[in-house]
């Protein structure tokens, strides 16, 4: 855990339950509003979420090489969860209209 400051590791983890809090309440503002894409927008937004417990847990072992494939499985997720971002968002945006 040495290969980050405390005030990176403090970043990481405040964006991580950060992360978690928007998908609660983008859940809960779904349930309020009666529409269903919120929840689809919720969805799309957990590849994102696995994307950072994925790139904290590699910096939790000091970057270690053995755990590359971490880094490769984080953009992976990262992609695909920015690509389910803009087609759950595009939903919402084509319900709205």
């Amino acid at each position: 855990m040495h290969a980050l400051s405390l005030g990176t590791w403090f970043i990481h983890v405040t964006t991580l339950v950060e992360w978690i809090l928007a998908i609660i309440l983008i859940l809960r503002w779904g349930i309020w509003e009666k529409t269903q894409a919120f929840s689809w927008l919720a969805l799309a937004m957990l590849p994102n979420l696995a994307s950072a417990m994925a790139a904290i847990t590699w910096h939790i072992f000091d970057n270690s090489q053995a755990l590359y494939g971490l880094v490769v499985l984080q953009a992976a997720l990262t992609m695909i969860g920015n690509t389910s971002l803009a087609i759950a968002t595009w939903n919402l945006f084509r319900l709205q209209e």
